[in-house]
């Protein structure tokens, strides 16, 4: 299937986007993603497409390692992130196994807590949030 125009340019928009980013935006761009990839595997599974809910539930473990292979254990909170995010990924793989919906939304509620926290250190730091 051919790429449109309108594609291309948000492809290039998101690209920029990204390239533009600080670390600290990049870490809030991806627990957005982390996010809307939970959202999107809960539904798949409402909607008994499994495959989708693998997919989504995957991507969300590629960010959670990625989160998890980033940290720099040199600061004592790296510990902390470290067992939150062991944990989260834990949980992600027993949700994957058992398409289960209560893990989900508990792994989103989670994403959510420590995202609004980052949110706040970003803002405490003079760090501009966009659209948060």
């Amino acid at each position: 299937m051919p790429v449109s125009t309108a594609q291309k340019a948000y492809a290039q928009y998101k690209n920029n986007k990204v390239m533009g980013a600080s670390g600290p935006e990049l870490t809030l761009m991806l627990y957005d993603g982390a996010i809307k990839f939970l959202n999107i595997a809960d539904m798949a599974i409402e909607k008994h497409d499994v495959p989708k809910a693998h997919e989504n539930i995957m991507k969300t473990e590629r960010i959670i390692d990625y989160l998890r292979n980033t940290l720099d254990m040199k600061y004592a909170v790296a510990q902390d992130f470290e067992n939150m995010y062991s944990y989260i990924g834990r949980r992600l793989v027993e949700a994957n196994i058992s398409k289960d919906r209560e893990i989900i939304a508990e792994v989103n509620k989670h994403m959510h807590a420590i995202r609004d926290n980052w949110v706040e250190v970003m803002r405490a730091n003079n760090i501009v949030v966009k659209d948060a």
